[in-house]
């Protein structure tokens, strides 16, 4: 919010059920008489949890709204109401605005959680010098920006094999305050994985760890259900659908995930197109050998590629993390 080239207040949307970012700004304004009103998002025009947001930036005075990106839900925004009370109104379509609410958007346009890839690897794109064995290949920048990568979404998620061999807690440290709880999650498919891993351990602001295991091989995966809260996917399939396990996650409350690999998980993510973005580390070292791991196992693309939208190249520590979308060809 701003007039005559100053900030008169500023404000956001803190969680559901709240005063919306256009409200709050209002406030901290005081007087927004002939201002100018800043918003990533396209004020609401309907009743929901709170009043709309275009009855509270008319009353206000407001002069004119300069709005990043529309409102993508079924009710739309209220752009062409302001408009009709005789309040200029600019849309710019901000390429950031709408990285701000893709999780958002995603969740109202699908049926399954929104999956955000993260893996790290050599230049030369391997994640081990042979398999098995757990090693670091990033710096310890990177290593910190990933846990506080975590705190923006529902759900960490990995695969088993990561579970086995680098025993991960998947925390965020030192712990991060928010209302809901953090998820863990384990993909399993063919093998369960030991109890003690460090994984399953109960934490503080941390909900019981959930394993995906396909329906047809409840046998194999009983004795997790001790330690964590194993979701059978399917019916009476041996192997996991993972597309039908996000959907599962969904309708559990789990909107966004962050899966951190391993290259069998992030393969399988990859080759079905079920990866929405993705930030990939590139650390400065070389690893090819007889035995080094890829980043990515088994990808099968059935002749078709997969285009990567890059929105961001940034320099953390030593090492380079490209970010980015995958968008349909």
């Amino acid at each position: 919010m701003a007039r005559d080239g100053r900030v008169l207040g500023e404000g956001f949307h803190h969680r559901a059920g709240e005063a919306h970012a256009e409200v709050n700004a209002l406030a901290a304004a005081g007087d927004a008489r002939g201002a100018t009103l800043y918003v990533s998002l396209e004020p609401c025009k309907h009743v929901g949890q709170t009043p709309p947001c275009t009855q509270a930036v008319r009353a206000a005075g407001v002069r004119r709204v300069v709005i990043g990106t529309r409102d993508p839900t079924k009710h739309g925004g209220g752009a062409k109401e302001l408009r009709e009370h005789g309040i200029a109104v600019e849309i710019t379509g901000d390429a950031p605005a709408r990285e701000l609410i893709e999780v958002f958007a995603h969740t109202i346009e699908s049926d399954r959680a929104y999956v955000a890839l993260k893996m790290a690897m050599s230049l030369d794109g391997y994640v081990a010098s042979r398999p098995g064995v757990a090693e670091w290949i990033t710096c310890e920048e990177e290593r910190l920006f990933v846990r506080e990568l975590r705190i923006a979404y529902d759900a960490v998620m990995v695969g088993a094999g990561t579970v086995r061999v680098d025993d991960p807690q998947l925390t965020v440290r030192p712990p991060a305050q928010r209302l809901r709880e953090f998820q863990r999650i384990v993909v399993c498919e063919r093998e369960s994985v030991p109890l003690d891993r460090r994984i399953f351990a109960p934490a503080s602001g941390y909900a019981r760890t959930i394993v995906l295991a396909p329906a047809g091989a409840r046998a194999r995966f009983r004795e997790l259900e001790r330690i964590a809260e194993v979701v059978y996917v399917g019916t009476q399939e041996q192997e996991l659908d993972l597309a039908h396990g996000l959907r599962m996650l969904r309708d559990r409350g789990i909107y966004s995930v962050l899966c951190e690999g391993g290259p069998t998980l992030a393969g399988r993510l990859v080759s079905l197109g079920l990866v929405d973005r993705f930030y990939w580390a590139i650390a400065p070292l070389l690893l090819r050998s007889e035995g080094a791991v890829p980043v990515l196992a088994g990808v099968e693309l059935n002749g078709s590629p997969r285009r990567l939208h890059l929105d961001r190249v940034e320099r953390v520590g030593t090492d380079v993390i490209l970010r980015g979308r995958f968008v349909d060809v």
